[in-house]
């Protein structure tokens, strides 16, 4: 991976401060509750230093008259905050035995004075946690030494963000994975199908991880963020609330439906049709539905009813039903999508594989997830190859893919951050996708050709003769092993000898035993 600037470096520590410092609050909230306690303070914080800034914005030129005017702000995509609500009156308060309920109040009150919150913050959260003042009032004093607007091109209340959430995350195992979808991967999809211009959706978002990623890639690439409109979803109502923050504090405008809901039995999109899907459904869910239930889906229309026992199909078919006419779609599964013929799914996956909307298929190494140790795969599908147009790609050299599948086996990529987890390296990422813009000739100067255990472009043959198993490693083959220039017989003749001392080894050993079996009276 690329050095690290001091500044990331000086900021990672602060970051790490930070939490240690959350941390604390552990000993008296459950893990999966104080990430709430905590990204509402930074929220809080980050709202007020935009108003304070704002606010002698407004003084300096002049319209000191209008600084309690609410339009004078939202002009600006600046939150309008109360008295009660600001950072500055928390700070004071900090100290005293009702400041828990002074919190809650202020988030109640920046809420019902922006539309745009509405359902985004925590309700009546602090008081509830019966969290102890001290360490509440540490927390407050370390989050007022963030200058979250001091920096904007560094974005540091977004980089806080971002670690606390991979943080919270890898404390809480398997559930914290549920909101958090690592950022090497993220970055990877978004790579991949180069969100610039269109209408992106995620059906099952999490804490909105897919749309910063997808923003941040159109702002390096020279894009306009106006030209993206945001659409998701999100099941459980915390999470829904972590999404609407996250995306708040950078000011993404989204749409996340009215309410949390059950992606498969509350639609909140019900006639959308999105130019990229980016997700990550939660792997193998089980009974998502009662076998007599969504049976006549207009999703599954053309294919056979995903079985109630995974949900893995019923994504798929989900994210089909909501792709343009010209859509792609990029989302991880578990491995065993791949090549599942249980109930239903062989038979839907062969329908896909027919259909020709299956772009490319990429086997990730394992260990990259806090939910799961076990190795995963990304799907990119597209509703037609020969159309896929992306930004800034020359017409001429883009090729005509129908009829095949690219294929990356990627397992042995990234490299291990601590001990249990694994991260792909820019490095990694740009190799990846790389491969699959030149696949489709869309790098500027770069041509594609298959590399033995890594990548391979098959046909739809190809693939009907693998019994529509989409797994990489049985197109890409083995890797090409380099010729050391030691000849075979020299080889041999070392392997033999090493052979020979190892038996004779051996034998010395199993007398050694018989030995003193004997000698303890367990002799033949």
């Amino acid at each position: 991976m690329p050095k690290k600037s001091n500044t990331n470096k000086k900021t990672k520590s602060f970051e790490q401060t930070l939490w240690e410092t959350a941390d604390k609050l552990r000993g008296t909230v459950e893990s999966s509750e104080y990430k709430h306690v905590v990204l509402s303070l930074i929220f809080l914080k980050f709202v007020s230093d935009k108003f304070e800034a704002r606010k002698q914005e407004l003084i300096q030129e002049g319209k000191g008259a209008y600084i309690d005017m609410v339009e004078f702000y939202t002009m600006k995509n600046v939150f309008y905050l109360p008295e009660n609500s600001r950072w500055s009156y928390i700070q004071k308060q900090a100290k005293q035995d009702d400041i828990a309920v002074k919190i809650d109040s202020a988030l109640h009150s920046v809420e019902k004075n922006n539309k745009s919150l509405k359902g985004a913050l925590p309700d009546n959260y602090f008081t509830r946690m019966g969290l102890d003042q001290s360490k509440l009032s540490a927390l407050i004093d370390s989050i007022n030494n963030i200058d979250t607007v001091c920096d904007q091109e560094n974005d540091v209340v977004g980089r806080v963000y971002e670690y606390f959430l991979g943080k919270f995350a890898a404390t809480e195992g398997k559930g914290g994975g549920e909101f958090y979808t690592p950022k090497c991967v993220v970055n990877l999809i978004a790579e991949m199908i180069e969100p610039y211009k269109g209408k992106i959706y995620d059906p099952c978002c999490g804490s909105g991880g897919m749309f910063v990623q997808s923003v941040k890639f159109v702002e390096s690439h020279q894009g306009n963020q106006k030209d993206i409109s945001i659409y998701g979803q999100e099941y459980t109502s915390t999470t829904y609330k972590l999404a609407k923050m996250n995306l708040a504090i950078r000011g993404i405008a989204g749409n996340l439906g009215e309410m949390p809901a059950d992606t498969f039995f509350k639609d909140q999109h019900p006639d959308l049709k999105a130019d990229f899907i980016m997700a990550n459904p939660p792997f193998n869910l089980k009974a998502w539905r009662d076998p007599d239930e969504l049976t006549d889906d207009p999703r599954w229309s053309g294919y056979e009813v995903p079985p109630p026992g995974n949900a893995n199909y019923a994504w798929i078919l989900h994210i089909i039903s909501k792709l343009s006419e010209n859509g792609v779609a990029g989302f991880v599964l578990a491995n065993g999508s791949m090549s599942t013929n249980t109930s239903s799914e062989g038979l839907i996956r062969r329908k896909i594989i027919e259909n020709d909307l299956v772009d490319c298929m990429i086997a990730l190494p394992g260990q990259l997830f806090y939910t799961t140790q076990i190795p995963v795969c990304l799907w990119f599908l597209t509703r037609n190859k020969k159309a896929r147009a992306v930004e800034g790609h020359s017409e001429s050299n883009r090729r005509n893919r129908q009829g095949e599948t690219l294929f990356i086996d990627a397992r042995g990529m990234g490299s291990m951050i601590d001990r249990t987890h694994r991260e792909l390296t820019s490095e990694d990422i740009a190799e990846i996708a790389s491969t699959y813009h030149a696949w489709r000739g869309e790098a500027k100067g770069g041509t594609y050709q298959d590399q033995p255990g890594f990548c391979k472009a098959a046909t739809l043959q190809d693939i009907r003769d693998n019994d529509y198993v989409l797994t990489p490693g049985r197109y890409v083959g083995a890797a090409e092993i380099e010729d050391d220039g030691i000849p075979f017989e020299e080889k041999m003749s070392k392997l033999t000898r090493k052979l020979y001392q190892q038996m004779e080894e051996s034998e010395k050993l199993d007398a050694m035993i018989r030995e003193n079996l004997e000698a303890l009276g367990y002799g033949e």
